[in-house]
């Protein structure tokens, strides 16, 4: 007899669906059946056959030429609703104009438990490079787009900066250490009622994006995401207060 405890066969296979499709939650637009069994931590066998049925669901697509497993139309459609509620729909047109008029691709993030995690994205039209795209997961504590959170919390969370200078100059900066360095800035998106809903960052080469380039570029974040803030909802994380955004 199984455990009280103990998933049916039926959530289970539910469960592990999930699993295979959290595994495009990365920078790989394209997995092959053994990288998506090694991701998920799954038999080949089971994730083969739990990628063809997300397959026949329209949730992935798999390259005939390849092999290779992909997103499927059908998970953008299932996302739209929530994409509308998040006013994204509205929110789109004013990352473009900043994309392109700053010639970097801007990320827009959300609070989700102990990470902040990017649910848009708008590319230039020119100069686009993948350093420009950032982890689509990030922890609030370490990078520049959980700064920009977290310095305006009111438990001011304990982080790798002194987050009362980020409330001071209104930005988050960091430097990711990797062959090419990478500077990432972020803003606070602030609500009509003085409340942080969200982030909206930028990455780029730091040989590129040098402190002449810093002091021309978050004027435009700053103006862009006091734009959107009125069109942009949030489901979740943490409220910030007012008495807490404001500038010493």
């Amino acid at each position: 007899m199984a455990a009280i405890d103990e998933p049916r066969s039926g959530a289970r296979a539910v469960d592990r669906a999930v699993q295979v499709l959290n595994c495009f939650e990365g920078d790989d637009p394209e997995l092959s059946v053994s990288e998506l069994a090694q991701r998920a931590g799954l038999p080949v066998s089971t994730t083969h056959r739990l990628a063809q049925a997300l397959v026949r669901g329209g949730l992935l697509e798999q390259d005939p030429s390849t092999d290779r497993y992909r997103v499927g139309h059908g998970l953008a459609t299932l996302a739209r609703p929530a994409l509308t509620r998040l006013g994204l729909d509205s929110v789109a047109p004013h990352l473009y104009a900043l994309a392109a008029g700053i010639r970097i691709t801007v990320s827009v993030s959300v609070v989700d438990d102990r990470d902040a995690v990017t649910v848009f994205q708008a590319r230039p039209p020119v100069y686009f490079c993948h350093h420009q795209v950032p982890r689509p997961r990030q922890s609030l504590q370490t990078t520049a787009t959980g700064h920009a959170l977290l310095a305006y919390s009111p438990a001011r969370a304990t982080a790798d900066v002194d987050l009362d200078r980020v409330r001071h100059i209104g930005f988050a900066s960091e430097l990711i250490e990797t062959e090419d360095p990478i500077r990432a800035l972020a803003v606070p998106i602030v609500g009509p009622h003085r409340q942080v809903q969200g982030a909206l960052a930028v990455q780029a080469r730091s040989a590129r994006l040098d402190d002449e380039l810093i002091r021309a570029v978050v004027p435009a974040m700053r103006i862009a995401a006091g734009r959107i803030a009125p069109l942009f909802q949030t489901t979740g994380g943490p409220a910030f207060s007012a008495a807490e955004f404001r500038s010493r």
